[in-house]
């Protein structure tokens, strides 16, 4: 998965196979994963700086309307403001006022964007927030623990785990490895590598997935017959253990709303068409109603 590109995860959850007893920890640890500082139901804001024609620009900050990126209440009236050159943003402190980068007092900064790997996490009071960029686009993500979704959360709602789901699968690699096509929410398309596919059956049908690398293990984004039912409508995610063998198990009682549907505010990429099962797979999480 890009998630340099997309920002799909600052929380990850280690993939493990079968729904047996260490499921519901690691359920556990899903919801924790969104509510930590960094999950997606603390995201509660993205603002795009939308340069001149010199690829410039400057955008005051601050809880006061007449920001051009509007805090809310807990920060100050005016925080300071910030400047974009050339997709690069510095963030400039008024006097008097207090903001922190990484943890250290500044009074002015350039911040690093997720492009570069490493986002900088600005904080004000208990906000932060931190600089994106999609299809060159260049944007501030507030993170707010207060915030709606985090207040009015009531915990996910899953489908009962069963073996049924832990399926087998066949790993085939793509040699060389093959490029993908992935559009995300904002329309944005780029090639994401696919180091293969696996082929598994449901009830005698076998279907195929292709696969995304993440970190020592794959990535899935698909969708099934149940999204826009009883799951997120655009699509769901789910990660596995590296192949073994030519061999992979998918535990889809692990499968996971993508963050789109716990914030307005994410910028989610879509399921490949290859990715379309024309079978509903009633496992893993459901949709709770969240965004």
């Amino acid at each position: 998965m890009s998630s340099l590109m997309f920002g799909l995860a600052i929380v990850t959850l280690a993939a493990g196979a079968g729904a047996g007893s260490d499921l519901a920890e690691w359920r556990k640890a899903r919801e924790a994963s969104l509510l930590a500082p960094g999950g997606w139901l603390r995201v509660a804001g993205l603002f795009w700086l939308t340069p001149d024609a010199d690829g410039a620009g400057e955008f005051t900050i601050g809880s006061a309307a007449d920001n051009r990126v509007q805090l809310p209440a807990a920060a100050p009236a005016h925080l300071g403001t910030l400047l974009l050159r050339n997709k690069q943003v510095s963030l400039r402190v008024a006097p008097g006022q207090n903001a922190q980068v990484n943890g250290a007092d500044v009074s002015e900064a350039q911040l690093k964007s997720d492009a570069t790997g490493r986002s900088d996490t600005v904080q004000v009071t208990d906000l932060t927030f931190r600089i994106i960029e999609r299809g060159g686009r260049i944007g501030v993500r507030l993170y707010d623990p207060h915030a709606a979704t985090v207040t009015e959360f009531k915990g996910l709602r899953w489908f009962d785990a069963t073996d049924k789901y832990v399926v087998t699968a066949k790993f085939t690699p793509y040699l060389p490895p093959k490029e993908i096509r992935i559009t995300n929410i904002l329309g944005d398309t780029a090639p994401v590598g696919s180091p293969g596919f696996v082929t598994f059956k449901i009830d005698g049908k076998e279907y195929r997935l292709d696969a995304e690398s993440e970190g020592d293990g794959l990535f899935f984004n698909f969708k099934d017959l149940t999204n826009g039912k009883t799951t997120y409508a655009a699509g769901r995610f789910l990660n596995t253990a590296k192949p073994k063998d030519g061999v992979v198990v998918i535990d889809f009682n692990r499968a996971t709303n993508p963050p789109c549907a716990n914030t307005a505010y994410a910028t989610c990429p879509l399921a490949p068409k290859s990715n379309y099962l024309v079978v509903a797979i009633p496992a893993g999480e459901q949709f709770s109603g969240h965004h």
